[in-house]
């Protein structure tokens, strides 16, 4: 039995104890899957070896390590090493005739920039709905953040980071009045809410994620010069102790495949194969929005060419309109001790096409490590009849390779370079800082005028103070016409001093405060 047909992947079954063959047919692998199993059961494998198989099919492949297991797809199965033998004789069983060892094109990505090229997305580009979920915000802090990115599109602010987003919710706060007018309540207790959950997700590392270069979807749908589909790893072991934000951001990563991707219909093989792992991850305590999107995103992406397989520990971790869209399945043990376990591994077995040669429901408890109930659909995507199946043995290796190894690859990478060095270009927080220094200073130079102007009416009091006054000095009468000089000088002398005392008098007045004030500011404001 061949490892991929021209049109199909093998995954396994065969042998006296085991059903027909299980195949993948490639035209439906858009289609979409689940891969179910407890811990220990033999998940990890299954992902393993159908990665490996829609690589050689020249399909590229995106895929989260939790465990830091899968990194060993990156290098070929060793014939010497202890699990050959098993591995051989599996092959041996099942028919697989052509099993061999190989490593395959990997591309190594860590939102922490750690353990692989770093990978980033704008705030803009999650959007408020998939960060509020991230923030776990309650509804009317969602609707202030929306308000902000309202905001943020209508003044030209583009928010590319987390201090972005902070300076343009400050500036919200500090305008919430005129907001409020426009676009409802706009509680400053509301952005306060905010801007703790967004220090509570920086000290957790995730304003890594923010920035730029932000990641370019044509990266992770890459083939290699042998035509075979780039297996795109990231790693998950480090993100998982933020669960929401791995589950946000792999959420984000398939909407923006869904918005950007065009329509390719029914194509002969996917464009892109996107497993996500710790699945319920994604759907523990979720608004019903967000739900509503993941299932929007399952139904339509497939028409873009992307399959999303879900792998989880129990089916019904998976809400159930979703659930139903996932046609090709593959069901490890499940360990019915609790009541809730029983009742998964009914529904679990109740979503198969039935088979008449053994139960379903028995079948799933008892399967070994390795073996699975599977179904996948078949022409027409009619889904195939359940078939117990031993999964097929891995080509690449089984278990993580060295750090030393990653590195070397993460160094000869196509992409080198590209996304190590974080852009820093201006945004919402540059340009709200240029706005408050522009009104720093203009409010600088109104105090400036101000204070010139109170100068210049201190001035002109005190001209006004030093106007000539009568002297009271008597002077000798001479002669009568000297007399008559000096009377007519002196009446002139006490008018003047009677008019400026009359015009003092009327310029401390109101009327002639008024008069002082227009002088005076036709006067400062020709300066």
């Amino acid at each position: 039995m061949s490892e991929t047909g021209m049109d199909r992947i093998f995954v396994g079954g065969g042998g006296e104890d085991y059903g027909t063959p299980q195949h993948l047919l490639l035209k439906y692998g858009n289609r979409h899957g689940l891969i179910a199993g407890a811990t220990g059961t033999g998940k990890t494998v299954t992902l393993q070896i159908l990665a490996e198989s829609f690589s050689k099919a020249g399909v590229p492949v995106f895929l989260s390590d939790v465990k830091g297991d899968l990194s060993g797809l990156a290098k070929s199965g060793d014939p010497a090493g202890k699990m050959h033998a098993a591995f051989a004789s599996r092959a041996e069983t099942i028919g697989f005739t052509d099993f061999g060892y190989n490593a395959f094109p990997v591309t190594f990505w860590d939102l922490y920039g750690e353990q692989g090229h770093p990978i980033r997305t704008t705030v803009s580009e999650m959007g408020p709905l998939l960060l509020s979920q991230l923030l776990q915000l309650t509804e009317a802090q969602e609707g202030v953040l929306n308000i902000a990115f309202r905001v943020s599109d209508e003044q030209g602010l583009p928010l590319l980071d987390l201090k972005d987003l902070q300076s343009l919710l400050v500036w919200v706060g500090e305008n919430a009045d005129s907001l409020s007018l426009r676009y409802g309540n706009v509680s400053t207790a509301s952005v306060g809410a905010i801007q703790r959950a967004l220090l509570v997700l920086e000290n957790q590392g995730g304003d890594k994620l923010f920035g730029e270069p932000a990641l370019e979807l044509s990266d992770i749908m890459r083939t290699d010069t042998d035509g075979r589909g780039r297996i795109s790893i990231l790693a998950s072991d480090k993100l998982m102790a933020s669960p929401k934000l791995y589950a946000t951001f792999l959420l984000w990563l398939l909407s923006e495949l869904f918005e950007d991707l065009p329509e390719v219909g029914n194509p002969d093989k996917p464009k892109l194969v996107f497993f996500f792992d710790e699945a319920h991850l994604l759907f523990d305590d979720a608004p019903k929005a967000l739900v509503d999107k993941v299932e929007q995103v399952a139904r339509l992406i497939r028409s873009k060419g992307v399959g999303v397989y879900f792998v989880t520990q129990n089916p019904d971790d998976v809400p159930e309109d979703i659930l139903g869209q996932l046609g090709n399945r593959v069901q490890h043990a499940l360990r019915a001790f609790t009541a809730r376990d029983q009742k998964a591994l009914k529904l679990a077995a109740e979503t198969y096409r039935m088979n008449p040669r053994f139960d379903i429901e028995t079948a799933i408890k008892e399967v070994g490590t390795g073996e699975a109930v599977t179904s996948f659909l078949e022409a027409k995507g009619v889904p195939g009849m359940a078939e117990r199946t031993l999964i097929r043995p891995p080509s690449s290796q089984l278990g993580p390779i060295t750090m030393g190894e990653r590195a070397g690859i993460v160094n000869t990478s196509p992409i080198a370079g590209k996304y190590e060095t974080v852009l820093d270009r201006e945004s919402a927080f540059e340009l709200l800082k240029a706005r408050a220094e522009t009104a720093a200073q203009e409010a600088e130079a109104a105090e400036v005028r101000e204070a010139e102007g109170m100068k210049g009416r201190e001035e002109l009091e005190r001209e006004f103070s030093k106007a000539r006054r009568y002297d009271g000095k008597s002077y000798e009468r001479k002669t009568t016409s000297s007399r008559s000089t000096s009377t007519r000088k002196s009446s002139e002398k006490s008018f003047g001093e009677d008019l400026t005392k009359m015009v003092m008098k009327e310029l401390t007045g109101t009327t002639g405060k008024r008069i002082v004030r227009g002088i005076l500011g036709g006067l400062f404001k020709a300066r």
